[in-house]
């Protein structure tokens, strides 16, 4: 958990001395706000960023890239919800980048370099699964296919994707 970065000045009645009005909150007694909840973030993929700044220089106003998300069913921003959406139309700054997120196998053990060995694929020709370094191992995009993969001294891992 993060440290608190703000805190609701109140004496210890409870009359608050401020101004600004955050909502009461029964499980936050003593008044303390997160980071987080004072500067929500967007959280976007690269892919996203591109395709959004793409629509916002292409769109006239967030209506117009809104009917467009909702006509053109664009899959990249189903997982952003439509405040977030505007939110990240109207500031900026509000995005954060996030690094793409992929499913690896690789082994539970590290060698002797202290590298890990990630699962390459099988050819049907092959009666052993190839292991490699990361930069050839094969992406998944579910847990579920992932494990489809794991044995007894590997496991699925979920990993940035460099370099997309």
């Amino acid at each position: 958990m993060t440290e608190p970065v703000a805190y609701m000045l109140s004496d210890f009645v409870g009359n608050d001395f401020t101004s600004l009005e955050l909502p009461k909150n029964p499980n936050n007694p003593r008044g303390l706000y997160f980071k987080e909840q004072l500067h929500p973030r967007v959280k976007m993929t690269k892919k996203q960023h591109k395709q959004f700044e793409n629509y916002k220089t292409n769109k006239n106003d967030f209506y117009n890239f809104w009917q467009s998300l909702l006509v053109d069913d664009v899959s990249l921003f189903k997982e952003i919800s439509e405040r977030d959406l505007m939110l990240a139309w109207l500031d900026d700054r509000t995005i954060e980048i996030v690094p793409d997120m992929k499913w690896f196998v690789r082994s539970k053990e590290r060698n002797s370099e202290k590298n890990y060995y990630y699962f390459v694929g099988k050819r049907p020709t092959d009666y052993w699964p190839h292991y490699g370094y990361k930069r050839a191992a094969k992406k998944f995009d579910t847990k579920e296919e992932a494990e489809k993969w794991t044995n007894p001294l590997t496991e699925a891992v979920q990993l940035p994707v460099e370099g997309e």
